[in-house]
C-alpha cells in the first residue's frame, strides 16, 4: 500500500505542476510600453519646432524615423500581447484533469492489469526460461504452474506430448485427460490419448486405448493415427485379415506423399497383406525383392534376414550412411522386430550425433516411420 501511496503523489504533484499556472488570472502589463515613449518623442518634436530649436526639415525627418519605429513597436505589442481566456473555464479543465486523468488510468489498469497477482521474489522475477537448460526442467516449470492454473487446457496441451516423449506415459494419460476437458474434445487428442494408454501397457493396445481411438474415428474417420492402431489391435488380437482391410484402405484413401505410408506398408507386409497398387514396403533394394520370388517362403525369409544382418555389421563400420540406418530400421520394422528397430534407431542417432546434418535427415526419416519419439 505505501508504493500505492508515493505513486498517487507523484501523480497529483505532475498535474498541479502543469495545471497550477492555468489556474491563476493573467496580469496586462500597461506601463513601461515603446509605444508611449514614441508618442512623448513626437510631441517634443513638435514643441521643439515651435520654439524654433529645429526647422521644418529636420523635424519631417524626425517624425518619419519616430513613426516607423512607432509602427514596429505596435505591431510588436500585438504579437506579445498576452492571450487571456475565462478563469472559470481554466480552473474547471484543472480540476477534470486532476480528477479525470487518475480515474481513467485506474479504469485500465483494473480492466487490463492483474491487481490481485501478488509480488514475485526476487529469485523468480530473475528466472527466464533458457531453451539450453534441461527439457526436465522446463517440464517442472510447467507442471508447477498448472498446480496453481489446473483448468488451463493450453498448458496441459503443451505439455502432455512432452510427457510422452520422456515415457512418463501415466502422467501423460492424466494431461491428456485434462488438455480434453479443459481444451475441448478432438480426434488428434484422442487419439494421442490412446497412444498414451499403449505406452503405459508397454506398446499393447488395450480395451482403454482401444476406445479411446474408436472415439477418434467417430470424430474424424480418416485419422491416420486412430486408424493404424485400430489395425494394430485387430493384428494383436489374431484377427490379421482385419488389420490387412484396414490398413489397406488408408492407404488407398490416404495421400501419395503422407508421411505415415512407409509405416503403414510395412505393417500391411508384415501381416501378409498387398501394398495397393502393388508397391512393396521399401525395406530392401528393388533386386532383392526380384530375386527372392521365386524362393520359397523359408528360403525367402532366409535370405533377406542375411541381408538384414550384413546391413547392421556395415553400419557398425560406416555409421554416416543416413539411409542405410533408415533402411535396416525399415527393415526391421518389415521382419516384425520392433526391438530391434528401436536399438537400430538408436545406434543410428549415436553414429551421427556429431554432424548435424545427417542427425536431422536421420531424424526427419524416422518421423516419417512413425520412430520421432
Amino acid at each position: 500500500m505505501t508504493l500505492w501511496f508515493v505513486f498517487a503523489l507523484m501523480t497529483v504533484a505532475a498535474i498541479f505542476a502543469v495545471l497550477w499556472p492555468l489556474s491563476r488570472r493573467g496580469r496586462v502589463d500597461t506601463g513601461g510600453s515603446e509605444v508611449v515613449v514614441y508618442r512623448d518623442q513626437l510631441a517634443e518634436i513638435d514643441r521643439d519646432m515651435a520654439a524654433g530649436i529645429i526647422g521644418a526639415a529636420e523635424a519631417d525627418a524626425a517624425r518619419i524615423e519616430i513613426s516607423r519605429r512607432l509602427l514596429a513597436a505596435a505591431d510588436q505589442s500585438r504579437h506579445d500581447a498576452p492571450v487571456t481566456g475565462s478563469l472559470s473555464l481554466r480552473r474547471t479543465a484543472a480540476i477534470v484533469a486532476l480528477v479525470g486523468l487518475p480515474v481513467i488510468a485506474s479504469s485500465f489498469y483494473f480492466a487490463l492489469g492483474s491487481p490481485r497477482l501478488g509480488d514475485f521474489p526476487l529469485a523468480e522475477r530473475s528466472r527466464v526460461a533458457d531453451a539450453n537448460q534441461p527439457l526436465a526442467n522446463l517440464v517442472a516449470q510447467v507442471e508447477a504452474h498448472l498446480e496453481k492454473n489446473p483448468t488451463d487446457g493450453r498448458g496441459w496441451t503443451v505439455l502432455a506430448p512432452v510427457l510422452s516423449r520422456l515415457g512418463r506415459y501415466d502422467d501423460a494419460v492424466r494431461a491428456y485427460r485434462n488438455a480434453i476437458t479443459y481444451a475441448g474434445d478432438s480426434a488428434d487428442r484422442r487419439a494421442d490419448l490412446g497412444e498414451a494408454l499403449m505406452g503405459s501397457a508397454g506398446g499393447v493396445v488395450t480395451a482403454d486405448a482401444k476406445a479411446e481411438f474408436e472415439r477418434s474415428v467417430a470424430l474424424n474417420g480418416d485419422d491416420a493415427k486412430a486408424n493404424y492402431f485400430l489395425g494394430l489391435a485387430a493384428e494383436q488380437d489374431g484377427r490379421k485379415s482385419d488389420a490387412a482391410a484396414l490398413w489397406q484402405k488408408m492407404l488407398a484413401k490416404g495421400p501419395s506423399d503422407a508421411p505415415w505410408r512407409p509405416l503403414v506398408q510395412a505393417a500391411l507386409v508384415r501381416v501378409g497383406g498387398t501394398v495397393p497398387g502393388g508397391v512393396s514396403a521399401p525395406a530392401l533394394p528393388d533386386g532383392a525383392v526380384a530375386a527372392a520370388q521365386d524362393m520359397s517362403e523359408a528360403d525367402r525369409g532366409t535370405m533377406i534376414k542375411g541381408m538384414v544382418d550384413r546391413l547392421a555389421t556395415r553400419l557398425k563400420t560406416n555409421g554416416d550412411d543416413v539411409e542405410g540406418w533408415l533402411r535396416l530400421v525399415r527393415a526391421y520394422l518389415v521382419m516384425g522386430e520392433r526391438d530391434k528397430a528401436m536399438s537400430a534407431r538408436a545406434d543410428a542417432r549415436q553414429a551421427v550425433a556429431n554432424d548435424a546434418d545427417r542427425l536431422r535427415q536421420l531424424n526427419e526419416g524416422l518421423k516419417n516411420l512413425g520412430l520421432d519419439g
